[in-house]
Parts: C-alpha cells; sequence; structure tokens
C-alpha cells in the first residue's frame, strides 16, 4: 500500500489514507451502516449558541460507528484462508467485529477490560464472539490480543493503526461533506485516533475551509498532549466516564496522520461530558455515551470560539450502562398523565 502525498505549508508529507481507497470502502460496508442520519438539531442551538448540525452514528445494529471499518476488515478477512481475527476493545469495536465476522463466517475473539461497561460485553456475547477479560485497562488487553494473534497465528485487529478502521469511519467524512448547506466546523471525538483521523483526511481533502476540531476528556489526554507536542506523548493512567476513548499510548503513525487534518485538540472536562449527555437527552432526545457528547462538551466550554458558526458533530455512540447513565445525568422526568 503506498502512502499518499499530501502538501503541508512549505513541505510534502505522507499520510496513510487514500481518498480513492475510502470511495471504495463504500461499496464492501453494509449499507445498514451508510447514510447515517444528520441533521440541524434547532432544539440544541439555544443552549449551545451557535447553529448545530448532527451526524447519528447510533442508528445501526452495534450503535457505533465502529462497524463501517470492520465491514472493511471482514471483506478483506473474508477471502483469507484463515477465517479468525482478534482484537482489543472497550466494547464497541468489539460488537463491530462480532457483527461484521459473524455475517462472513469469521471466528471473532474479542479482549477487554473486565472493568469494561456491562452492557458492551454482553452484547459482544449475544453476536457469538469469544469474549476473554483481563485484569487492567485498554492497554492490557491490547498486549493480551496481540499474544492471542501471534500464538494462534490469525488477524490482530487493531483499532486506528489498521488503515481500513480509519478509511471505514473516514467514509462518515464522505456523507459529511455532500450535504448542504455546509458547516464550518466540525467537531470529532478522538481516542485511538480511527474517526478523528479518517473524517479529518476526508473533510481537509475535499472542504480544507472547514475547520476540524478533535476533542478529548481532560482525564485522558495522551494523543491531545501528542497532537500538542507533535511527539507521542503517552500517561500513566485515565480517569474519565468516556470508556470509548481512554487510551494511554497513542500511536506514532496514527498520530502522524492526525497531525496533517487536525487544526486542534481541546481537552473538556467530565462536568462537561455529562452537561453535554443531559442536553442531548433533553433537547434531541438522544442516550448517548460520554465519547458521543463530546463535541458539545466542547461547545460549552467555549461558546464565544462557537458563537455564530454552523457546527457538525458526530455521535458516535450509544452503548451505555443504564444504571451508569442514570447516575451521571440523572433520573428522567416523571410524566403526569390525566
Amino acid at each position: 500500500m503506498e502512502p499518499a502525498l499530501v502538501a503541508l505549508g512549505c513541505c510534502v508529507v505522507e499520510t496513510r489514507l487514500d481518498t480513492a481507497r475510502i470511495r471504495a470502502a463504500r461499496r464492501v460496508i453494509d449499507p445498514i451502516f451508510l447514510d447515517t442520519p444528520l441533521y440541524r438539531c434547532e432544539a440544541l442551538e439555544p443552549g449551545l449558541g451557535c447553529t448545530v448540525s448532527i451526524k447519528l452514528e447510533t442508528a445501526n445494529p452495534v450503535r457505533s460507528f465502529k462497524a463501517r471499518g470492520t465491514e472493511v476488515v471482514a471483506s478483506m478477512l473474508a477471502d483469507n484462508a484463515s477465517r479468525a481475527a482478534v482484537c482489543a476493545s472497550a466494547g464497541n469495536l468489539g460488537q463491530a467485529l462480532a457483527w461484521s465476522g459473524r455475517g462472513r463466517g469469521i471466528d471473532v475473539t474479542v479482549v477487554a477490560s473486565r472493568f469494561a461497561t456491562r452492557a458492551k460485553l454482553d452484547r459482544i456475547r449475544a453476536l457469538d464472539a469469544g469474549l476473554e477479560l483481563v485484569d487492567g485497562d485498554h492497554e492490557i488487553a491490547r498486549e493480551r490480543a496481540a499474544a492471542i494473534a501471534r500464538y494462534n497465528g490469525i488477524r490482530l485487529v487493531e483499532d486506528s493503526l489498521d488503515i481500513e478502521t480509519c478509511e471505514g469511519a473516514a467514509t462518515i467524512g464522505l456523507e459529511l461533506v455532500d450535504t448542504t448547506p455546509s458547516f464550518d466546523t466540525v467537531l470529532i471525538a478522538l481516542g485511538g485516533g480511527a474517526l478523528a483521523t479518517g473524517v479529518g483526511h476526508v473533510v481537509k481533502a475535499l472542504a480544507p475551509e472547514v475547520e476540524v476540531i478533535c476533542v478529548q476528556p481532560l482525564g485522558a489526554p495522551a494523543m491531545t498532549h501528542s497532537w500538542r507536542m507533535r511527539r507521542v506523548v503517552t500517561t500513566e493512567s485515565t480517569n474519565t466516564i468516556a470508556d470509548g476513548v481512554a487510551g494511554r499510548r497513542p500511536m506514532p503513525a496514527v498520530l502522524d496522520d492526525l497531525l496533517l487534518v487536525a487544526d486542534d485538540a481541546v481537552l473538556v472536562q467530565e462536568a462537561s461530558i455529562i452537561a453535554g449527555m443531559r442536553l442531548l437527552l433533553d433537547h434531541a432526545g438522544l442516550v448517548v455515551e460520554p465519547s458521543a457528547a463530546l463535541g458539545v462538551a466542547a461547545i460549552l466550554e467555549d461558546r464565544d470560539r462557537f458563537a455564530g458558526r454552523h457546527v457538525a458533530t458526530i455521535v458516535c455512540g450509544s452503548n451505555v450502562d443504564v444504571d451508569a447513565y442514570h447516575r451521571w445525568v440523572g433520573p428522567a422526568p416523571i410524566i403526569h398523565r390525566s
């Protein structure tokens, strides 16, 4: 796979992503994951002070954007002699790979932290994937998944590092830039980097005037610190309810891609994430996981920056533990019927 060349200032640098391959990815992704709802949500706008469009990536069987990437991975594995794969996951990638693998006769094993969201783990099991739980966080799960792949000689699917996961996610970007009226800012949840690099690549290639802003929790800042320092910065631990973006060790190749497309990377507080979840519930009727509220949280923390803009934000997942969700956003309002 030849890396593409991108002009950056006075120099030309390489990116792993390719717009032609991203367009081709749409042909192998199950249409059930494509063309997700995109709409202006006027009910959110008084509280945020700007025009807001939502790209709803939860309206599919696995309730997150991850299946766009795993569909590309699974379509390639279906032609291999070894029809087996393993991945580490906080929950959403595991569900997506299990769904894509089951439809193509691929044996899928998912390694996750035993502290991962219970609802996500239950769904992985329900999709007929093998599930191995490890003590420790997602980085420990990554190490165990790599060991399983080596021992069994099967495909290790590494979110964000595997270009298929980035280019699958990038198909969201194609759908975004195809819309009118156009937005001038896109807010993207930043974790391992597949969503941010994929969507960012397409936006900068096809709508370069749009500002790409990545958003990460203050309690899991490794990729944002890495983007700011232009080198990999790791952290010893994470402390955030946004489990889907709680990585500690950014991957150098993914950081390189991110540096080419992100105009900014910001960190938001846990209270803002919770407030964003509550706004999406109260004014958009959406139950979302914390990672999906990062874009709204960024607006809440810097209303002046976004005032007068048309902002698009990707609601990237809705796999939440019901009890935890109620603790975060409070009980649902009681409806009195006459």
